[in-house]
């Protein structure tokens, strides 16, 4: 399973690398007397995002950005999708991943099996401790896990995953200590808000 390869990814893209911040200027209201302006973060609008597929839907903090991978593993070929928001002047990084397997592999494998893999496989390549887990189920009753893990460099990652219908989702929310104290509702409501949806 190339849940590695995936992990990888976004440990060196989100955990290691930069993010672009941008300034939200305000209009300036008409007034006489100037006042002084105090700088505020800019609070993210959120919305829902409904996946290309139409497989699956999350709030995120602005329409999020896409990547695609292709992976050579021995079960064949596996497309890795990727989408990410970072609101302006946060540091946090919202994340929806997901692969899908070959029909023989989905079929035959345990979904507990995988979400173990998974989560040994996210916590081996960010080198990260595990904080919490606990299995859990999506809101039309496919398995899944929660878990909470730390890096050494402070970060920590909340992942929900769940297996259905042959993928593998992951729904994550990076960020530090301190982003995850003042945050860690608006977490919750992301989390909360992912739905897988059935296949037509």
């Amino acid at each position: 399973m190339t849940i590695k390869s995936l992990l990888s990814f976004v440990a060196a893209t989100f955990i290691c690398g930069s993010s672009v911040l941008v300034e939200a200027r305000q209009p300036k209201a008409p007034t006489a007397v100037a006042k002084p302006t105090v700088s505020q973060p800019a609070q993210p609008q959120w919305k829902l995002f409904t996946a290309p597929d139409g497989r699956f839907s999350v709030l995120m903090p602005g329409r999020p950005n896409r990547n695609t991978q292709f992976q050579k593993t021995y079960m064949g070929e596996i497309n890795l999708e990727i989408f990410v928001a970072q609101p302006p002047k946060q540091q946090v990084a919202y994340v929806v991943t997901y692969n899908d397997f070959p029909y023989s592999y989905g079929e035959m494998t345990d979904p507990q099996a995988v979400l173990n893999n998974a989560r040994d496989m996210a916590l081996k390549t960010t080198k990260s401790n595990l904080i919490s887990q606990r299995d859990i189920r999506s809101s039309n009753n496919h398995p899944g896990k929660e878990i909470e893990y730390i890096n050494s460099g402070g970060k920590i990652t909340k992942s929900r995953m769940y297996v259905a219908e042959g993928r593998l989702y992951q729904v994550m929310a990076i960020t530090t200590k301190k982003q995850q104290k003042t945050l860690a509702k608006t977490i919750t409501g992301y989390l909360n808000s992912f739905q897988i949806v059935f296949k037509k």
